[in-house]
């Protein structure tokens, strides 16, 4: 698969798209009202995809509808921290579902905070409720005979395994980049066990690292931060890095996985720079890659019977 993959990490999602033909497809992008997500939503719509931008407000994606007046965009509530509204968003949707895009996410929230479920908000929103929703539509998925589940996770899962001895932080102190990495070492296992129960309802499931791109996500990293990485200078500028992608360079990997025939019957696995990415073990010092616990299989049951607890 990495062989025959014609891009590389400065591809854009629309070349991507290239030529392909995405008519009938009914698509999901969660989280799809602005940067990586809206970016999604517009290749897709644009390739010939109904796609619905699921979002905690939905009035914040009317530009996004406006934008593609003559495209089969819509917009409904979804609130991935609150059960209750995944459950709702659920059972509004009928007939088959083509792709379910889990882009939606919060990054480094500075306090812990947990959710009405009791558990941290940032393992709830970027892993529990696209468990809960993948779940809830999973009828809908294998309606359609040939679907995909994209889940966008980070590099950031490299060195965090996810601790099943205190997931929620009640124990050890809350520290929200540990938060955080955790939560998308989630999501890849969240790609692995869909992958291991789905595949003979021909369902497929895989990860994705976007890649370093400047959008919302980033609002609860303060200028000290910033500046402790070495993306803002002393004055508050943002300084590109070599690694930095456009919104059209990031999301290239998650439009690939959901609408590309070249990725057809890939599953259980992790793309970054629109490539399949090796496993790495614990002290590898090559930049990227996926990290082994994040696609151990033990690992991806285990989580998934934890997180089916919750529901």
């Amino acid at each position: 698969m990495t062989a025959t993959l014609p891009f590389t990490a400065r591809t854009t999602a629309t070349e991507v798209l290239d030529g392909v033909d995405l008519t009938g497809r009914r698509i999901v992008v969660t989280g799809g009202a602005s940067g990586l997500g809206a970016e999604t939503v517009r290749v897709l719509a644009r390739a010939g995809a109904e796609v619905t931008v699921a979002v905690r407000d939905p009035a914040g994606a009317a530009g996004l509808v406006a934008e593609l007046p003559e495209r089969a965009v819509r917009a409904v509530a979804l609130d991935l921290a609150d059960l209750d509204s995944v459950a709702a968003f659920a059972r509004g949707w009928s007939g088959p579902l083509d792709v379910l895009v889990a882009n939606a996410g919060v990054m480094a929230v500075p306090e812990r905070v947990l959710t009405a479920a009791g558990w941290e908000l940032q393992l709830a929103t970027n892993f529990l409720g696209h468990f809960a929703l993948a779940t809830a539509l999973h009828g809908h998925l294998r309606a359609a005979g040939r679907s995909r589940i994209v889940v966008v996770a980070s590099g950031a899962h490299r060195d965090v395994p996810f601790d099943f001895a205190d997931p929620q932080f009640e124990r050890r102190p809350y520290d929200r980049w540990t938060a955080y990495g955790q939560s998308k070492t989630a999501d890849v296992l969240l790609a692995v066990g869909a992958s291991r129960r789905w595949a003979a309802d021909g369902v497929t499931a895989n990860a994705v690292n976007p890649g370093w791109v400047m959008t919302g996500l980033q609002r609860h990293v303060d200028d000290a931060a910033m500046k402790a990485m070495g993306a803002m200078d002393e004055d508050g500028a943002i300084i590109e890095q070599p690694y930095s992608k456009t919104l059209a360079e990031g999301a290239a990997a998650s439009v690939l996985l959901a609408g590309s025939p070249l990725v057809e019957g890939l599953t259980g696995r992790y793309v970054e720079d629109n490539r399949v990415a090796p496993t790495v073990r614990p002290g590898d010092e090559r930049p990227g890659g996926v990290a082994e616990h994040a696609v151990d299989p033990e690992a991806a049951d285990r989580l998934w019977e934890y997180a089916s607890r919750a529901l």
